[in-house]
């Protein structure tokens, strides 16, 4: 299966999940997070999931983001069933076409803002002052063009998350995947974190899922889910 180039294909139907499952094993223990989850998210969609900590939000990112294996069930992304990629082919889908950001930033504690977001862009095969060019971009556009040579332990919680952002974009994915990005900012910077992820859905038509266990202003989204006993329960 070739997976080489960057995805461009314009069919309706981007992602899919079919009877999706995943368990854990603690101290002998089967705990089981998704319980035959079913989903299908279009090109240019705004996808919130909203549900308790622990109801396993987290969990089914990390498996549509193909960063966990599911138990059982299909994830089917742009025809490519993920679970039949190696682990490898899954990590070139994801860097070509599947921005996180993590509900901890996972940001490298020793790196300027600057390295972490030009650390997407290292196999990329870009020159260096393209790969520079672009950071400073990406960068000014979340508001840290005047910080580029700062740690995070030097930045807000806010300003790390638009770190994380920035670097989600570099390789201009068709996919976001955003786990809890307003979890722990105030309301202002909140709005700011919002219209950063949404630009890029209403610019290039990017797919975009975020998952939250706060308040959200579900307004947002073309599509609102609860997830709830290992489902997802639409939000009308």
């Amino acid at each position: 299966m070739n997976i080489a180039n960057k995805i461009t294909g314009k069919g309706e139907v981007l992602c899919e999940c079919k009877d999706l499952r995943k368990s854990f094993t603690v101290k002998g223990r089967e705990i089981r997070v998704l319980k035959g989850l079913n989903l299908s998210v279009s090109r240019g969609e705004i996808v919130v999931i909203v549900g308790r900590t622990g109801t396993g939000k987290s969990t089914f990112l990390r498996v549509l983001g193909g960063l966990e294996r599911q138990t059982s069930g299909s994830v089917i992304f742009e025809g490519h069933c993920m679970e039949n990629l190696s682990n490898e082919e899954l990590a070139l889908l994801r860097r070509q076409n599947i921005g996180i950001i993590f509900q901890n930033f996972n940001l490298l504690l020793s790196w300027t803002a600057f390295e972490n977001v030009e650390a997407a862009l290292l196999h990329t095969g870009r020159s260096k002052s393209t790969r520079h060019e672009k950071v400073k971009t990406l960068l000014n556009n979340v508001g840290l063009g005047g910080l580029l040579d700062y740690l995070p332990s030097e930045l807000s919680i806010g300003q790390q998350q638009c770190v994380a952002i920035a670097r989600a974009l570099a390789n201009e994915p068709i996919l976001i995947l955003a786990d809890e990005p307003t979890g722990e900012i105030d309301s202002e910077a909140a709005q700011e974190i919002i219209g950063h992820l949404i630009t890029p859905v209403k610019e290039k038509g990017v797919t975009l899922i975020i998952a939250t266990h706060g308040i959200f202003p579900l307004s947002i989204a073309d599509r609102a889910f609860y997830m709830k006993d290992g489902t997802l329960v639409p939000q009308q």
